[in-house]
């Protein structure tokens, strides 16, 4: 017959409603069920951060007991010396790190994965070095030595 339909009119007809096209039932993650989920640059850079900031605690327990850690993605304004890659507020005893100017004001040859790490980790030291009052290199000075 020429005018028939084959719809089912016993299922709601809102659009999206159950993501359910077709009757191939719901939609699954994109890496599937066997893989771990994919994880972004803003995911990786505060698992960066997090894990520099726990390694310097655990060098200067009494002095970074009580500060907190913060990721923002840029900073409120520009200051006169350009994009500021971190801001110390010593009263507050909190350090927050600019995740966008860490990642892309930074003036590397090669741009991998380790780059990237180790670009975070010296914000973080720089940073925590600025709250301390003291040099970076100072923070773990025996992380820096060779053996003999």
């Amino acid at each position: 017959m020429a005018g028939t339909s084959r719809r089912d009119h016993s299922r709601p007809s809102g659009r999206g409603a159950s993501r359910d096209r077709h009757g191939r039932g719901i939609r699954s993650a994109v890496t599937g069920p066997f893989l771990p989920p994919l994880n972004s640059r803003a995911d990786v850079f505060e698992g960066t951060v997090a894990a520099t900031a726990e390694y310097l605690r655990d060098l200067w327990e009494d002095e970074l007991a009580d500060v907190t850690f913060e990721v923002a993605d840029l900073p409120r304004s520009v200051g006169a010396t350009g994009v500021d890659r971190w801001l110390v507020v010593a009263p507050e005893r909190r350090v927050v790190l600019f995740r966008l100017p860490i990642e892309r004001l930074a003036r590397a040859r090669r741009v991998d994965e380790l780059q990237r790490r180790m670009l975070v980790e010296t914000s973080v030291f720089r940073a925590v070095a600025e709250l301390l009052g003291k040099d970076p290199w100072d923070l773990a000075p025996d992380r820096f030595r060779h053996l003999p």
